[in-house]
């Protein structure tokens, strides 16, 4: 008997097999109701193919499994694609978001990533192999997530940079 595979297979193959994911952050949350307090999951993930493509997502379930899977899903639907050059970024690029303030900077080749755990996450499965960063402000996991991919998103290259200019 043969099996035809259907497109949303195929898919579901293909992306098991092409993305990392690594959990920034797992808690559990409540909410009060009238019959009590109900408990669920949040779950903060962190999804790359270390070639330039990286995505998080943050969702809650009624199980930590559950949760991760939302959030391994809402990473795939926010995925952005990063400039690299040389194993690393072209320029020095601050960013904020909410208390968290990132600080991202290339390094020469073998220094290697010099990061804090939510910031090395990311840089780890976007594919960088070469940069400095430091976290400062607050310490909150999610914001210092957000703060590095909204850096990684405003980085571009020398060649985009020349046409902005040109235009201008």
């Amino acid at each position: 008997m043969i099996y035809k595979k259907t497109r949303k297979s195929a898919m579901r193959e293909l992306s098991k097999d092409e993305f990392e994911q690594k959990i920034i952050e797992i808690s559990r949350v409540t909410r009060v109701q009238a019959g009590g307090k109900r408990m669920s999951f949040r779950a903060c993930v962190v999804i790359g193919d270390q070639k330039g493509r990286v995505g998080m997502g943050i969702k809650k379930g009624a199980d930590v499994s559950m949760a991760v899977n939302k959030a391994v899903t809402a990473a795939k639907k926010n995925l952005i694609k990063v400039k690299i050059i040389n194993d690393t970024i072209p320029y020095i690029i601050k960013e904020k978001s909410g208390g968290a303030k990132v600080f991202l900077k290339p390094a020469p080749p073998g220094r290697g990533i010099i990061a804090g755990g939510p910031v090395r996450a990311v840089l780890e499965l976007a594919g960088i192999k070469n940069i400095v960063s430091k976290m400062q402000g607050s310490k909150n996991k999610i914001n210092n997530v957000r703060a590095t991919i909204i850096a990684l998103t405003k980085i571009r290259t020398p060649e985009e940079i020349n046409k902005i200019r040109q235009a201008s």
